[in-house]
């Protein structure tokens, strides 16, 4: 067995008096380490210079007062609840600065909304005098009245639109962005160009559509178009030109606003979204008919009798067209019936058309008008219709 003896160990007394005063705790080590600096000795600190007038110092109040303020400070960050007050003000900031995020959100999304033509069904919040104030996401959009579909206004045309706008406060309606502008906070819907998106793939040229009159101008009338759902969602022009086969001077005389009528569509411009639509041409035009449609014969007439050149009180520029015609391939001669004064005026330029009548014997029937007179003006030609209307247009495009 092995004996261990328990001695105390040598006390501080039995070793040098240098190496108590050691700085560095006093190792078992051979006495020439003892000797060997464990690093260089630090150089004495200088003194501060005293503060000069140019180098002012802060008051002692206010250097405590900060040096307090960065203990608490350093304390509190590197403490658990100094963590959670940190997080907490960070959270503070998001949350001031999340309105001002999601609005920039909302307007690049109007933007791309624009752009991809995009149909938002949005909330209606109220409505004044101008038109309707919808929701869309955190921001508030304008729908114009004269860009809401026609499918509210027709619903009862004498009833004033801002009536109308106020019972739709509350609903849903079916917009495209018409205009978006962040600096000016200016975002503008469209009714009527979602109502196009929509409904104008189901319209033809040719098409017959029942529609009410919204609105006229010196240029024309616009005509709201029913749709088979019974809802008028589309909205067509009728050309001053369009409106009936007499002279038109005034829109007025002739169509007024909430008057139904019947339209054929004539022209779609799907680039611009316009549709162009007659009233006219659903009637027959009376000069493509024979003569005795416009005018009826008197008594001692004959739809047969020819007229000569003496007889006839040619309208003006009408015997220079006539030449003309006599100089065309296929036009032998050129003849003139009856002669009378309607009781309406449809033109005061003398125009030409040529009638439906069937040809006998190679003779044609044109009809000449210009104001109340209408003249008869047969050619006895080897051409057809065709023909005919080709040597007319060239006739009429040498004529001044």
């Amino acid at each position: 067995m092995l004996a261990v003896s328990l001695r105390p160990g040598p006390s501080l007394a039995a070793f040098p008096a240098s190496a108590r005063r050691s700085p560095v705790p006093f190792l078992l080590f051979p006495a020439r380490l003892h000797h060997r600096p464990c690093c260089s000795p630090r150089p004495p600190r200088e003194p501060a210079p005293p503060p000069t007038r140019d180098t002012p110092r802060l008051p002692r109040s206010t250097r405590r007062a900060c040096r307090r303020f960065v203990s608490w400070a350093l304390a509190t960050l590197f403490s658990p609840a100094g963590f959670w007050i940190a997080r907490l003000g960070s959270a503070r900031l998001l949350l001031d600065e999340m309105p001002t995020l999601r609005f920039t959100a909302d307007w690049e999304a109007a933007r791309a909304g624009k752009d991809q033509g995009r149909i938002f069904t949005l909330p209606v919040l109220r409505a004044n005098s101008g038109g309707l104030i919808v929701r869309f996401n955190s921001l508030q959009g304008f729908v114009p009245n004269p860009l809401l579909s026609p499918a509210h206004w027709c619903k009862d045309p004498k009833k004033p639109i801002q009536d109308i706008t106020k019972d739709l406060v509350g609903t849903s309606i079916s917009v495209k962005v018409a205009e978006v502008n962040e600096e000016e906070r200016k975002l503008v819907f469209s009714e009527k160009d979602a109502s196009w998106s929509t409904y104008s793939s189901q319209i033809k040229i040719g098409d017959i559509y029942d529609g009410i009159v919204g609105s006229v101008f010196p240029y024309g009338a616009f005509v709201h178009l029913r749709f088979p759902d019974g809802l008028y969602h589309l909205t067509g022009l009728v050309h001053i030109s369009e409106v009936s086969w007499d002279l038109v001077q005034d829109v007025q005389d002739f169509l007024n606003e909430g008057d139904a009528v019947k339209v054929i569509v004539v022209n779609i411009d799907t680039a611009k979204s316009r549709i162009a639509l007659s009233i006219r041409q659903l009637e027959e035009d009376p000069l493509l008919e024979t003569l005795d449609k416009v005018i009826p014969l008197e008594a001692d007439q004959s739809p047969d009798r020819m007229m000569s050149p003496s007889e006839v009180e040619l309208l003006p520029g009408l015997d220079g067209i006539c030449n003309e015609l006599l100089q065309e391939d296929g036009i032998t001669d050129v003849q003139f019936g009856r002669q009378a004064s309607e009781k309406r005026v449809v033109s005061q330029d003398l125009e030409l058309w040529l009638s439906n009548a069937p040809a006998k014997d190679n003779k044609f029937t044109l009809l000449a008008r210009a104001g109340r007179q209408v003249q008869e003006v047969y050619l006895t030609t080897s051409l057809d219709q065709e023909g005919i209307k080709k040597a007319v247009q060239r006739v009429l495009g040498r004529v001044p």
